[in-house]
């Protein structure tokens, strides 16, 4: 099975990342994780951060041409920020020596990890949470989580993306974003994204995202932030991945963990999801016909996932993302060191990350569809992987 480490600091030399369990014979470019890791960077609503970011993951393990050889792949990305001889960084986290003469950040930032990780760890200075805790992790997280993309892709699954609420601004429904998904759904989910992309902030269609800009740039004036919503959709996946036998193999709350895990998420939704609450169960469910060989299903309001396993329709996702916690216009919060209430300080921040943290969910879910995918077809190569999964499309279509 896939799994992934990652380590390092927003602001240290680099981020690092290990992937394990990658079959044996799957082809890896630089470039093909890069362009990834080129689309995260993009967005309206970004601060100063985009302009030095230019992240790219060297391979130096796990690879022998161009090809996995089964063994760990390792990454580095390094900081293009850091500077060696910068006096910040070694003395603030004193990767040697003690660190005397630092003062201590006690100032925590409501909607941060900073007072919780604090108190979880016993720290006097808030620096190691906010090294850690940062959104910058998620550039390796997709570096390594690309492997899988990758995995999938051989087989002919694909992800994509798509932006479909910012503040206020979204579409009116279910059926709506339907209209518009359906037909590039049939091209496969890589063109969802590939038409997203077009758009700064990543939306379907043109007009909303020009409402999706106004918004950003009125809270960037107010000095607040924007969250917002979006969907994946993940086509070309067979019938029967995941499980209704147990709890924590069922398919659905495998990627809602996913999901979750990542920054600054805070809800997440399959299928109608929500939606479905309020509607009666014949507008809800859908309906099995027999054709051409094979069950089919005349909707997807389950968002191709019924019992935690696969139903053979696309996997619709939503998320939801929470407004950056750090603004212009501050809020109150308490020094801890001190125990007087302040106002926190500004700190360069996005307006609006969503447009970018939609690559990152994009990624962070393929671990989770790879490995339910190997525990049905496995093998310790790609072509026994193939050799398993055509036999059994062929004994399903027989």
């Amino acid at each position: 099975m896939i799994r992934y480490l990652t380590a390092g600091e927003s602001h240290g030399p680099e981020i690092t990342g290990i992937v394990e369990g990658v079959p044996a014979g799957l082809p890896i470019t630089e470039d093909e994780i890069a362009h990834h890791l080129a689309r995260r960077q993009e967005g309206y609503g970004r601060g100063g951060r985009m302009a030095f970011e230019k992240d790219r993951a060297e391979i130096t393990s796990g690879l022998r041409f161009g090809k996995t050889i089964g063994s760990p792949i390792a990454m580095r990305m390094p900081n293009r920020a850091y500077k060696k001889d910068d006096s910040n960084w070694p003395r603030v986290m004193a990767k040697e020596g003690s660190g005397e003469g630092v003062e201590p950040i006690t100032l925590s930032r409501p909607g941060h990890a900073d007072l919780v990780g604090v108190q979880k760890y016993r720290f006097d200075d808030i620096r190691p949470v906010i090294e850690r805790s940062s959104a910058r992790e998620t550039a390796i997280r997709v570096a390594c989580c690309s492997v899988a993309r990758l995995f999938l892709k051989q087989f002919g699954i694909e992800i994509g993306a798509h932006v479909i609420r910012i503040g206020s601004a979204g579409y009116s429904g279910w059926d709506e974003v339907r209209a518009l998904t359906q037909p590039l759904m049939e091209k496969g989910a890589e063109s969802i994204y590939q038409k997203a992309d077009q758009s700064d902030v990543r939306c379907l269609d043109e007009n909303l995202g020009t409402k999706m800009r106004e918004e950003i740039k009125m809270k960037r004036k107010e000095g607040s932030s924007l969250g917002g919503i979006y969907e994946i959709i993940v086509t070309g996946v067979p019938a029967g991945l995941g499980s209704y036998v147990h709890w924590d193999r069922k398919l659905d709350g495998q990627i809602a963990q996913a999901i979750m895990g990542t920054q600054a998420m805070k809800g997440v939704e399959i299928g109608l999801g929500f939606e479905a609450a309020a509607k009666p169960g014949h507008e809800v469910h859908d309906e099995i016909f027999y054709s051409n060989g094979q069950f089919q299903r005349r909707t997807n309001r389950a968002g191709g996932i019924e019992g935690g396993t696969t139903t053979g329709m696309p996997i619709i996702i939503r998320g939801a993302m929470k407004p950056i916690p750090t603004m212009i216009k501050p809020l109150k919060t308490v020094d801890f060191a001190t125990r007087e209430e302040q106002d926190t300080r500004y700190e360069r921040s996005d307006v609006c990350a969503l447009p970018r943290a939609v690559v990152v969910a994009e990624n962070v879910i393929a671990p989770v569809l790879a490995n339910a995918f190997l525990e049905k077809f496995g093998g310790d190569s790609i072509a026994e992987i193939s050799e398993h999964f055509q036999t059994a499309h062929r004994e399903q279509n027989e």
